[in-house]
């Protein structure tokens, strides 16, 4: 990532509740904006570089695309518009048809349309910030940058599931996520850790929640699969689940299709578990005994899996927390590490204490580690890159 940025290149990461841009430079990012969307208002923040923070409110119902082309609109009056010729999207699935950063045409447009049943959650957001950026500057270079990319280094048998062969061919297999923040992570990890460890597990762990098995630098198992429902506990996602449940929900309940989607993606995880919210930081602070049986079975969840990857690998050198959770709950880290003393783990509670970065003692058998991710650097990157080459 350290190929030199234009003045040119603007970074847009459109989630669900909240979009992020940034504009970059040769210095990194000069501009950096921030909307936050509830039921009953938005709050934008915009951080020049070299500048006062400047934030709005907007008051009453605020839709999710009212509150992008707020951020549009603000943003390109901070900034050289004119002089925009580049702009990177996070695209969260890009299905079999996309393995790398792409240059959105019409074509690659409708085809990201028809994955959005794959991950309801996030993609209609990134293809709608798409379509508005293209609005917007009608003569930039627009690149999709997809979160599954990462992960087709993974060997076919980690990607497959054993159902018929017709419907693996037609795409329904594997492809796990959040690729961009492992491909930032592991680019960092030579630099903070000294050396590239050979075998590494790298664990996002925020609203989203996954893990990757990352040997020599490249992806081959991670524990999200066909769409971002697998694997982990989530904020309100479920993870793994028997698929039995899904039938007895339909046929016994009668709940349709519809219905039971919301319930899996945006009721259950943490806030099913602990009835009180997904929200990790309200639940270390709850002495509710639901909260504390929430924050148990995410932790439950991870040390489980991460037994998983350690065979996948063969072993295991160092483990990497990143993300929301993963960089600034420590007692999370804690209560994850305290799981793989069996691999001789030895955390260091003085530095975890401190978010490392290195948070294992000299002694540990396996170093530990915390480094925060950063996918908007990333998507500038590739932006740059594509946009120059084709």
């Amino acid at each position: 990532m350290n190929d030199s940025l234009p003045a040119t290149t603007l970074v847009i990461n459109a989630g669900s509740s909240s979009i992020k841009a940034a504009v970059y430079d040769d210095a990194g990012p000069s501009l950096t904006a921030h909307v936050d969307i509830r039921d009953d208002a938005a709050g934008l923040v915009i951080r020049p570089r070299d500048g006062d923070e400047r934030t709005e409110q907007v008051a009453g119902p605020c839709s999710w695309q009212a509150a992008l082309d707020l951020l549009f609109c603000r943003l390109l009056a901070a900034t050289d518009s004119a002089g925009i010729t580049a702009v990177g999207h996070r695209i969260v699935h890009g299905g079999i048809h996309f393995t790398a950063p792409t240059v959105v045409t019409p074509s690659v447009l409708a085809t990201l349309d028809s994955l959005i049943p794959l991950a309801p959650l996030h993609q209609p957001q990134g293809v709608a910030a798409l379509r508005t950026a293209i609005g917007q500057l009608p003569d930039a270079v627009q690149v999709a940058c997809f979160d599954t990319a990462f992960h087709h280094t993974c060997p076919p048998e980690a990607m497959r599931f054993a159902i018929p062969r017709p419907l693996h061919d037609a795409g329904i297999r594997r492809y796990g996520f959040h690729g961009l923040s492992y491909e930032s992570v592991t680019s960092r990890l030579p630099t903070v850790t000294g050396s590239l460890p050979p075998r590494a597990i790298i664990a996002h762990l925020g609203a989203g929640a996954s893990l990757c098995a990352i040997r020599d630098g490249r992806s081959i198992a991670t524990t999200m699969g066909f769409t971002p429902l697998d694997g982990l506990v989530m904020a309100t996602r479920c993870g793994s689940l028997d698929p039995g449940v899904v039938l007895h929900l339909a046929a016994q309940r009668g709940m349709p299709v519809a219905e039971i989607d919301t319930l899996l993606s945006r009721q259950s995880g943490l806030l099913g578990v602990s009835g009180i919210s997904g929200d990790m930081r309200q639940l270390l602070a709850s002495d509710e005994p639901r909260a504390a049986e929430a924050i148990e079975l995410f932790c439950y969840r991870a040390v489980r899996e991460i037994g998983s990857l350690v065979a996948a690998l063969g072993g295991l050198d160092a483990v990497v927390f990143t993300a929301g959770i993963g960089e600034h709950a420590a007692a999370i880290r804690h209560r994850i590490a305290a799981g793989l003393t069996w691999l001789g783990l030895d955390l260091d509670e003085a530095a975890n204490a401190t978010h490392g970065p290195r948070i294992s003692t000299p002694e540990s058998r396996i170093t530990a580690w915390v480094i925060p991710t950063d996918e908007q650097a990333v998507i500038a990157h590739h932006a740059r890159r594509r946009s120059q080459h084709g």
